[in-house]
This record gives C-alpha cells, structure tokens and sequence, in this order.
C-alpha cells in the first residue's frame, strides 16, 4: 500500500482491501488487497458501498485463493471498462504478474527479483525488489 501510495500521490486515490469493487456485468462483488481510482469514484446502483470504476487492482495470492485471483475473478475483472492493469503478487516467491489493459487487449508478463514493474495507466513504476523488501514468504 506505502508503496503505490508513494507511487501515485496526487495522480489518484489508492484504497486498501477495506474498499468493495463491484462488477456489473458479472455481478460480483469483491474486496481486492489494493485498489486505485483515477477520477471521480462510481458507486454501484446495486451497492452504493461499491466502486465501480478502479483504474488498477492488486491481489496478493495466499493457497486457498490464489487459483481463483489468477482465474475466475481475474476473468471478471477484465469486465471493467475503467480497468487498466490487475497486479498479482506472488505469496510463493518474489514475483508480480502484470495484466495490462492495451490496444492489442490483455497482455500478460511476469517479473521477478532485479525487473521493474512499469505501468502506462496509471503511470506507475517500482522494483519487483522494493515491493518484497523486508517480506518473509511462505515456504513453498
């Protein structure tokens, strides 16, 4: 959260997991870790305690989820018109998984230790290095 907090200030407005994220379409509602909303927030008509329009969303995988977050819920993020980039961070070992919103569609990389993690929307880089500083994983 520092993290993109730090990254973002004054561009937009990072949310902790605190934040519920609804998707019209499929109708879900979810709490991701880590939410940022460029703009005005939307709120639901369905849920008037829900954002409707996040610019990026993080995931931090744990084993009961992590299928899911890089499946089924991912599959219903990309329902998001406003979404530009879906953040999966690895509980495992240290790496991000980059879902980026372009003009080809949705592209995926992964980055590991010594790699940047740069984002175009919201414009945003950080070390796959900075963001596990001080981070004990589980073991495998």
């Amino acid at each position: 959260m520092r993290l993109l907090g730090n990254a973002l200030l004054g561009q937009s407005r990072v949310s902790s997991s605190d934040l519920k994220v609804r998707i019209e379409a499929t109708d879900l509602t979810t709490f991701p870790d880590a939410t940022v909303v460029c703009g005005e927030r939307e709120l639901s008509n369905a849920d008037r305690n829900a954002v409707v329009n996040p610019t990026l969303l993080v995931e931090v995988t744990n084993p009961s989820s992590e299928d899911y977050d890089r499946g089924e819920k991912l599959s219903q993020y990309k329902q998001l018109s406003s979404l530009r980039a879906v953040l999966i961070v690895s509980h495992r070992r240290p790496q991000v998984t980059v879902v980026e919103r372009t003009q080809e569609g949705w592209q995926e990389r992964e980055l590991q230790p010594g790699e940047q993690v740069a984002l175009a929307a919201p414009r945003l880089s950080f070390a796959v290095d900075e963001l596990y500083a001080g981070i004990e994983l589980e073991p495998a």
